[in-house]
């Protein structure tokens, strides 16, 4: 079964000033949300399914679905404050979104393959899709128990924004790749890197995720114990990694890392987005990728 590609494209793009999924940075106006799709379906992905907020339906659908309906089956479904399960209800002037785990909950009525995950505002390199795609394709048909699931791993100084701190989530991995947990690390820069703990050569989640749809009834699980115990708190968000990592823990998952040595760059701030257009330009000059993608 030829598994699909879920994008999360709801950020609200609070830090950067805007839409950045429809910020034009390639040579021929691609967005960085375009190399994904382009690279996903060279890799064997047959279908892509955004999440999206409605606000911006029609321009996401207008600028984005248009152009790749030649190359892969697109759908829609929308993240919202109010999509919660049954019992549940935003409390007042809560604003701000429910976090990643939410983002791929609001998917579960739409996928019934294998599907790999990943933000619409990284690139994350061919040979993460290549990597998913041979993963994910060769799955037993049949579910299994614990469910096994796939995350791209990369190394943390290859992740890093010149123009401010990030937060990554850092990965514990057994000798034999098993991931066995993601502990989230905030405000990391450049500076830290080989003058502490940290040596740069740390394995880190980017949120590139392989996954059946056993990762559904988890997700509905640990989202409604999530929203009884901090459903009140303002800015409090439900992240994937913390709930793959709970899904280890429990015994009802593995994941298996699967290391890239392959370009990563995202647009975190404003300032970043020099680089990204050079990065790109520069793997179109050596022909990695065609001038103009779609």
């Amino acid at each position: 079964m030829a598994p699909t590609l879920l994008v999360l494209a709801a950020g609200m793009g609070s830090r950067y000033g805007g839409l950045k999924q429809l910020d034009p940075v390639g040579p021929s106006g691609e967005t960085i949300l375009d190399y994904a799709v382009y690279d996903a379906a060279q890799a064997g992905f047959r279908r892509v399914v955004f999440v999206i907020r409605r606000d911006f339906e029609q321009a996401f659908r207008e600028q984005v679905a248009a152009k790749y309906a030649e190359r892969i089956a697109v759908d829609f479904v929308f993240q919202a404050i109010d999509a919660l399960p049954a019992g549940f209800t935003p409390p007042a002037g809560r604003e701000k979104p429910w976090g990643t785990g939410h983002a791929v909950w609001c998917a579960r009525d739409a996928i019934r393959e294998p599907f790999a995950v990943v933000g619409a505002d990284d690139f994350f390199g061919r040979d993460a899709f290549q990597q998913l795609a041979r993963f994910l394709s060769a799955l037993p048909a049949a579910a299994q128990k614990p469910a096994p699931f796939s995350m791209v791993g990369y190394r943390l100084d290859r992740t890093l924004s010149e123009h401010g701190s990030v937060s990554r989530g850092l990965c514990d991995v057994a000798p034999d790749g098993q991931l066995r947990g993601i502990v989230e690390r905030t405000a990391i820069d450049t500076a830290q890197i080989g003058r502490g703990e940290l040596t740069g050569a740390e394995t880190v989640s980017m949120n590139c995720f392989g996954f059946t749809p056993a990762l559904f009834p988890a997700l509905d699980e640990q989202l409604a114990d999530f929203l009884r115990t901090r459903g009140n708190e303002p800015k409090s968000e439900f992240y994937l990694p913390a709930a793959v990592s709970t899904m280890i823990a429990r015994h009802e998952a593995t994941v298996q890392v699967l290391p890239t040595t392959g370009d990563w760059f995202g647009v975190t701030n404003r300032d970043d987005r020099p680089r990204v257009v050079a990065s790109l330009a520069a793997l179109v000059h050596r022909g990695e990728y065609p001038a103009r993608l779609f």
